[in-house]
């Protein structure tokens, strides 16, 4: 488990206290990538956004450490890991969903989402970490 965070934000209006976690350049790219199939390193280094090694390790850990996403060993030799949305990570489905459609009809050039993309739902158990809450397609 990660180190945790100290709970510090700007303010508490929601709208900061999220950016406070996601709202760099690169958290909801990543997310963006775990909720359509993206879990290995090698595989989130293929998005047409081009992120860096160095910097894709930093989110994966800022983001396993705000309980967005969990690693998951699945080799021992090499130790390897794949990762995992939490509920909390994949509550932020319809606000990727949202942006994308802010940026269709406000930015010209932007691309569409996969259909599948903008008709998932999220599936969750309640629990504060349940690794399972994939995006379901309805």
């Amino acid at each position: 488990m990660p180190a945790r965070v100290k709970d510090e934000h700007r303010s508490a209006c929601p709208i900061a206290t999220t950016l406070d976690l996601v709202g760099d350049k690169w958290s909801m790219v990543i997310l963006r990538d775990l909720l359509t199939g993206k879990r290995r390193f090698a595989q989130f280094l293929t998005s047409p956004e081009r992120i860096t090694t160095n910097v894709l390790a930093d989110r994966l850990a800022r983001l396993e450490t705000y309980e967005l996403i969990e690693r998951r060993a699945y080799s021992e030799r090499p130790p390897r890991f794949e990762y995992l949305l939490t509920e909390k990570g994949a509550g932020l489905l319809p606000v990727l969903q949202e942006i994308s459609r802010w940026a269709n009809t406000y930015i010209p050039g932007t691309w569409h989402p996969p259909d599948m993309f903008m008709r998932m739902k999220v599936r969750g158990t309640g629990a504060r970490r349940a690794p399972h809450a994939e995006p379901i397609e309805v």
